[in-house]
């Protein structure tokens, strides 16, 4: 079962989107904000994907971000951005898909689904 953090301020928002990606037959981990995001990983928290808003209180999405792609255990998550605002690329956030709110869940979940199919897992890996 693959692991996904849904990280976003807004308790409505949140749930829902954990509740399907519940249904659907992931583990579905929820923080309010990056820092309690970023506490949760590094305390040996897993994600196999990351759903990230981009405006919270405490430590916004930009501020998770950065601290994520600078930690090499952490840096390999694959990332969807969900923001209210049109959010343009950016070297600062690197490699990530964009939704913009509201984002259609079938969606948002598909996109979920394609990232935890090409992430490598232990069945996937070959051994020398």
């Amino acid at each position: 079962m693959h692991t996904v953090l849904v990280v976003d301020d807004d308790t409505a928002v949140r749930r829902t989107i954990t509740r399907c990606l519940s249904v659907d037959g992931f583990k579905a981990i929820e923080a309010g904000n990056g820092q309690a995001a970023l506490a949760y990983l590094r305390s040996g928290g897993a994600a196999d994907v990351i759903v990230l808003d981009l405006h919270m209180p405490l430590m916004d999405g930009w501020t998770f971000r950065r601290e994520q792609r600078g930690d090499p255990a952490l840096a390999r998550i694959p990332v969807i951005i969900l923001s209210d605002q049109h959010i343009h690329e950016s070297p600062e956030m690197g490699t990530v898909l964009m939704f913009h709110k509201p984002a259609r869940l079938s969606a948002l979940i598909g996109c979920v689904r394609r990232l935890c199919e090409d992430a490598p897992t232990p069945q996937r890996t070959s051994s020398i």
